[in-house]
């Protein structure tokens, strides 16, 4: 049984060892930080942490690691999230407001995650398979050419140039823009699907045609870049923490280029009370990343968490920060889209 003040030492082992990537002994423990004990009690707490295998020692005589036990009771039982400074808030808004489509605010999403946390950062795509349809606009570009567009509630914009067999009037656009917003509009993709296959039918014989082509295109559409995918950035903070891998860092980077890996992992960590799942180590290894931590967390533009973002690293990284600024993201983006 690990006592109240054993907890506490394994805090301060957690928090040094991150700040110095130095091993932590009692004797630094009793001189930076205020126990009211000496070094020998705190040896006698360290000896039951070692036990319950919460900390190491990487070398002998040294002081001692978290183990990535140890990082999970810190991360459940310890850890404080702190949260942003002022600054840190206001660039957040800032930069992501500065966004002009999904692609942009998602690109701008994983450059400043990297910058909060000095990780790789993580964001995937809201999947078109879990939206549902918001509008759908037709642009007559020319003569028998016109624009489709369709726009989820997850904030993707599809669109496609269409060659149609005759010229499409004015009268005619209106109509079938009028049709499929009423008779599509919030509904779920596959349920979009399924009445687009009908559309043509509301129409008069001559106009069916014209019809059937632009809602082809919109299925097409619909159907279309369902596959979830992830943008990255950040990998250079990863070679920069090297040292902290025991082995070659290659496999590291091999695993987080596969995408479907990664997508598999978020799509199985919990979120835990502080909106925020964490993954550490061994509970990595089935995906090649077992020396690393995966902090995540949900957002989607309903709040329904249709996507996750997150960062990747060490497992020796600054787990309260991180949090702290994986949620705080992850909600701003929440509400930017929901009010696109």
């Amino acid at each position: 049984m690990v006592s109240d003040r054993s907890l506490e030492v394994l805090r301060v082992i957690v928090q040094d060892y991150v700040a110095s990537r130095e091993p932590v002994g009692s004797k630094s423990i009793v001189e930076r930080h205020a126990f009211g004990v000496s070094a020998a009690t705190i040896r006698n707490d360290m000896a039951l942490l070692e036990e319950e295998e919460l900390i190491a020692a990487p070398h002998t005589s040294s002081g001692r690691i978290p183990t990535d036990k140890g990082y999970r009771v810190f991360v459940d039982q310890l850890a404080d999230l702190r949260p942003l400074s002022g600054a840190q808030r206001q660039a957040i808004e800032t930069f992501l407001g500065q966004s002009v489509d999904l692609d942009d605010v998602l690109a701008r999403t994983v450059r400043l995650l990297s910058q909060l946390t000095h990780q790789v950062a993580l964001v995937q795509y809201p999947s078109l398979s879990r939206s549902r349809v918001r509008h759908i606009e037709i642009v007559s570009l020319a003569p028998r050419r016109i624009m489709t567009v369709l726009i989820t509630d997850t904030g993707r914009v599809e669109q496609r140039l269409v060659d149609i067999p005759a010229d499409l009037d004015d009268e005619l656009l209106g109509q079938l823009r009028t049709r499929l917003n009423s008779s599509l509009g919030g509904l779920g993709l596959a349920d979009a699907a399924h009445t687009l296959a009908s559309m043509p039918d509301q129409f008069e014989v001559a106009q069916r045609p014209i019809v059937a082509h632009v809602v082809s295109s919109l299925i097409e559409q619909v159907a279309e870049n369902r596959q979830d995918r992830l943008v990255m950035a950040g990998t250079a903070n990863l070679v920069r923490t090297e040292e902290d891998f025991s082995g070659s860092i290659y496999p590291v980077l091999e695993a987080i280029e596969e995408q479907v890996t990664l997508l598999r992992l978020f799509g199985e960590v919990e979120t835990d009370t502080h909106g925020v799942s964490v993954s550490i180590g061994r509970e990595n290894a089935e995906f090649g990343l077992g020396e690393t931590s995966v902090l995540t967390s949900g957002y989607g533009a309903t709040g329904r968490g249709v996507a996750r973002l997150g960062v990747l690293g060490p497992m020796r990284m600054d787990y309260s920060n991180n949090m702290a600024a994986v949620r705080a993201v992850a909600r701003y983006l929440t509400r930017l889209l929901g009010d696109d």
